[in-house]
């Protein structure tokens, strides 16, 4: 076969289809423009996903008469001029690929007008070939008009999801960019229908309330960081919001929507123990960060980012989400949705609609009163228990002036403890409580490097493969490190005479089975393994839901886990405590309205 040379229109097409994958990446290059142009407010439209149209409409500078042509061109830019830029540009976009990318691939009609010119502009492309400029009487900004998209390019547009599919990318796409820059205002219709509005009043809470609504903006934390080279700002969500993947785990990077595994691992590290394995939390990050340590644009999408200094990102990243946690309420809230309540039952089976009253307020009251007192009960929750100052009781839940005692007032199904504080109701797990309690009190040991040995009698032998093996020597001195006293056996046996004081009482055969071959995966540390075991024996060892314990045990747990580093989740994320607040109550008794 001989090799011939591609004709310009082929490149043109190829090329376009690296940065042109789908209508949301007509929107995205368009809508970066518009925001590198200084505008300040935003419309995009969009017909059939934004396959047969895709409308972009912003009130920002203009393009010059003289360069419309230019800007179609491939490698055109007004961002850069030499190779020594790249190293500061804080642009959305710079190569000068978007609009010739899209006019290869689609019908485009430009409409523009610049505060110094009289009259706008109206320029026309089609599959990269022009048609048409011509002045027209415009507003100042522009308007990019795009049709037809792959209408020349049939394989690419056969790859295309359904109209519903593509739409709901450039929904997600707009949400990202409205709240990568609250400053402007975006409108977003889909099929001459309204689907987003926002205010660019710089105001990012309430743009995470336009665009996820109140459950979500009702459980946010603020964050705030400031270091050397990076500065965080924004929110993230409380452990109750979490989701089962990582659609609301949201951060921008200078103005940009950009993934750095870097700063997604340091995100999810600091919520671990805060939420359940396998979710993933809300965040609404804005990262500044110096443009010397960033590698931006290494890929024609832009999403990938790279640090120069990789550590210390994630430190950073990892101590300011991890910090922001501990300082804020995390126990889970319980509102009351209101449902109507009406004192009057009608049996509508009845031709004549007979009505039955419900028991009057003082019958209710006196049938209560046939419920038995506990009189030991009675006589603990009067008890003043002198409560332990953190972050649970003296916390933004917690009026200013909140008494200085707690009141635990009973058990309920023998596993929820109900106390009382201030004009806050909470209910603790004492299983998932006593759970939290060992584990923290093995990682605080773990973490001092505090570690005394226990010698066991007598001791326990494992037989390890030859992958286990191999695995138990590479961590050998991170055992040594825990108080772990192990001597080789023979014949792949081996001898445990000691342990960290301590430990959980759990099965220790199966618990260092499951350690050691934890190790044998590359994708864990020696810390997480342990981490993930202790947190699995301090469920076994942690007293039990059907346990009964005494109020004198109740008031014991509740001061230990205030003493918490954590104390709203268990090791798995479960939460420990849930609140409602006195105000709900009421409401649910309808003694406010």
């Amino acid at each position: 076969m001989s090799i011939k040379v591609l004709d310009q229109e082929t490149i043109n097409k190829i090329a376009a289809g690296e940065v042109i994958e789908r209508p949301s990446s007509v929107v995205k290059e368009l809508v970066e423009n518009a925001i590198d142009a200084g505008a300040t407010a935003i419309t995009v439209e969009i017909k059939d996903g934004g396959i047969s149209l895709v409308r972009v409409t912003d009130n920002g500078s203009g393009i010059a008469k003289d360069d419309i042509p230019l800007a179609f061109l491939r490698h055109s830019t007004s961002k850069i001029k030499s190779i020594e830029d790249l190293m500061n540009v804080s642009s959305l976009g710079f190569r000068g690929e978007a609009l010739s990318s899209i006019a290869a691939v689609s019908q485009v009609e430009l409409i523009t007008k610049t505060s110094e010119d009289f009259s706008g502009c109206r320029y026309i492309i089609e599959g990269g070939e022009e048609v048409s400029l011509e002045e027209v009487g415009a507003p100042e900004g522009t308007t990019f008009i795009v049709r037809n998209l792959f209408y020349n390019t049939p394989v690419r547009r056969k790859f295309l999801k359904t109209a519903a599919t593509e739409a709901g990318y450039v929904s997600s796409l707009i949400e990202h960019l409205s709240l990568s820059h609250p400053d402007i205002s975006f409108r977003f219709i889909s099929n001459n229908q309204n689907k987003l509005h926002t205010s660019g009043n710089m105001n990012l809470r309430d743009i995470i309330y336009g665009v996820y609504g109140r459950d979500i903006t009702g459980n946010l934390i603020e964050i705030s960081g400031k270091t050397q080279d990076i500065e965080i700002s924004g929110f993230i969500g409380k452990p109750v919001i979490c989701r089962g993947n990582r659609s609301y785990e949201n951060y921008y990077i200078n103005g940009r929507y950009i993934k750095s595994g870097i700063i997604t691992k340091a995100i999810e590290e600091a919520y671990k123990g805060y939420i359940m394995p396998h979710n993933y939390p809300f965040t609404a990050i804005h990262f500044k960060i110096n443009p010397s340590i960033l590698d931006v644009n290494v890929h024609p999408t832009k999403m990938e980012l790279r640090f120069s200094k990789n550590e210390f990102v994630y430190s950073f990243v990892l101590d300011t989400v991890r910090n922001t946690l501990r300082s804020g309420e995390l126990a889970a809230q319980v509102k009351l949705h209101e449902t109507p309540v009406s004192p009057v039952i009608e049996n509508k089976k009845s031709p004549q609609k007979f009505k039955e009253r419900l028991p009057e307020p003082f019958e209710l009251k006196r049938s209560m009163n046939l419920i038995r007192e506990d009189n030991k009960a009675a006589e603990y929750a009067k008890k003043t228990v002198e409560p332990v100052q953190t972050s649970l009781f003296d916390s933004p839940l917690m009026e200013a002036k909140s008494p200085d005692e707690y009141r635990i007032i009973g058990q309920l199904f023998g596993t929820y403890w109900l106390i009382e504080y201030g004009d806050k109701f909470y209910m603790m797990d004492q299983h998932a409580a006593h759970e939290k309690i060992l584990y923290e009190r093995f990682m605080k040991h773990l973490k001092e490097k505090d570690m005394d040995t226990q010698m066991i009698m007598p001791p326990v032998i494992i037989e390890l493969t030859m992958q286990q093996e191999n695995a138990y020597r590479q961590h050998k001195k991170a055992f040594e490190r825990l108080g772990f006293e192990i001597e080789e056996f023979g014949g792949g046996s081996y001898k445990v005479t000691g342990l960290p004081a301590g430990l959980p009482n759990v099965n220790l055969k199966q618990m260092m089975i499951d350690m050691i071959d934890g190790l044998t995966s590359d994708s864990h540390t020696d810390l997480d393994v342990i981490t993930e075991r202790v947190a699995t024996m301090s469920c076994k060892a942690a007293v039990k839901g059907s346990n009964k314990l005494s109020f004198e045990e109740a008031g014991e747990l509740i001061q230990e886990l205030m003493q918490a580093e954590n104390p709203y989740n268990c090791p798995h994320g479960r939460p420990t405590l849930i609140v409602m607040s006195k105000y709900e109550v009421e409401r649910k008794f309808k003694r406010i309205l």
